[in-house]
């Protein structure tokens, strides 16, 4: 925890540190303003810590404020420090090539003045339009052909929404607006694969409630995400059970039309809690020469073994990098970063964008979705 606590303030203090050097040499304030944006900046750097304090300490309304506005700003700070740097790295080519190509060059640099307003501009764009972004839910359709769906079946609709965190953003008109587009999709089966919650769960009024009411035919299951083991694993599995899901933890079901396994996320192992069972451990008494399979794991990383054994993976987790352009950096980590991949031997990896926001409420170029699978007989 200390580990994180340093790196967190040396990485999002440095930022606020590059901003605050950035304006000063933009806009030349003085000593009685500058000490002022100062202390704001050091004040919008503790506010993530002040968020759990508060909420923790039961001052509900406060943190919920407070969320928005910092994890707002947080989304803004990054952004315009990747700008900056941008324009940064440009001025720094054309003074290097200028040494050897005269100082004609010196007329295409990018005064302070006008980078600093460029990339404020940019951010504060990028906020206020992922804000209503990020509340525009689509519906992402996968459409499978299978010879696998027993007799009288010949269409299966899966619906998958994950990521949702539901905590001190995420609430009832959000997750009122999820459930209208799981309903319009008529689902057979509900799955969720994982960060249903938030790191803050302490009050979640009427939000079981509104999951309660979804009863598709053969069941709601969902396995758990990082999240979960962040907000408290028994808080956390409790709501999920009560609002009707079963809960799948590295076990599988046969639900007379597909069967379905799913593991817990591999945070359990960070947090010292019980060993994940492995995906082919899970998967073991399934059997996909005579079934589908469908197979839940919260990150898109399937174990080598476990390839073959299934016939669609659902996953989540890497929000499609949320806001642009942290989805090239999600993707260096995540090779099966969004949308349908072929895993070899018959196995497809399905990863969701997700279906609401982590940290700020705000998606840029990597809208919400709540994916509806369509199994359909195969007739030729």
């Amino acid at each position: 925890m200390t580990l994180f606590v340093i790196t967190f303030f040396s990485i999002y203090g440095g930022m606020h540190l590059y901003a605050f050097l950035r304006a000063r040499a933009a806009l030349g304030f003085g000593p009685v303003i500058g000490t002022a944006v100062a202390l704001f900046m050091v004040a919008m750097t503790v506010v993530p810590f002040l968020i759990r304090g508060l909420e923790r300490a039961e001052y509900e309304l406060s943190a919920r404020v407070l969320s928005y506005v910092g994890y707002i700003w947080l989304a803004a700070i990054f952004l315009f420090f990747i700008f900056s740097l941008a324009f940064d790295l440009y001025n720094l080519i054309l003074r290097g090539t200028s040494l050897f190509a005269g100082d004609q060059l010196a007329r295409f640099l990018i005064a302070p003045h006008l980078s600093f307003l460029i990339c404020t501009g940019l951010s504060l764009f990028i906020c206020l339009y992922g804000y209503f972004e990020a509340q525009n839910i689509r519906t992402e359709r996968l459409t499978l052909i299978t010879d696998k769906l027993p007799a009288g079946i010949d269409r299966l609709t899966i619906a998958q929404i994950t990521d949702v965190h539901l905590g001190l953003i995420i609430r009832c008109d959000r997750l009122v607006s999820i459930l209208e587009v799981v309903n319009a999709a008529k689902p057979d089966i509900l799955v969720a694969t994982g960060d249903i919650v938030d790191a803050q769960i302490n009050h979640l009024p009427g939000l079981r409630e509104l999951l309660q009411d979804i009863k598709p035919r053969y069941g709601k299951y969902a396995i758990t995400g990082n999240h979960e083991y962040y907000a408290g694993l028994e808080k956390a599995l409790e709501f999920i059970t009560h609002a009707g899901f079963t809960m799948l933890r590295g076990e599988s079901r046969d639900l007379g039309v597909i069967q379905i396994a799913g593991v817990d996320d591999r945070t359990a192992l960070q947090v010292h809690a019980q060993r994940p069972v492995s995906d082919s451990e899970a998967l073991k008494r399934t059997d996909r020469k005579k079934n589908f399979v469908l197979f839940l794991k919260h990150q898109p990383h399937p174990d080598p073994d476990a390839i073959g054994l299934f016939d669609l993976m659902l996953s989540g987790h890497t929000h499609k990098g949320q806001i642009w352009p942290f989805r090239y950096i999600a993707g260096r980590v995540h090779p099966f970063l969004a949308g349908k991949y072929d895993a070899g031997k018959g196995s497809i990896v399905y990863t969701s964008r997700g279906t609401g926001t982590w940290g700020p409420p705000i998606r840029f170029l990597s809208p919400p979705e709540v994916t509806v699978i369509e199994l359909v007989r195969n007739r030729s």
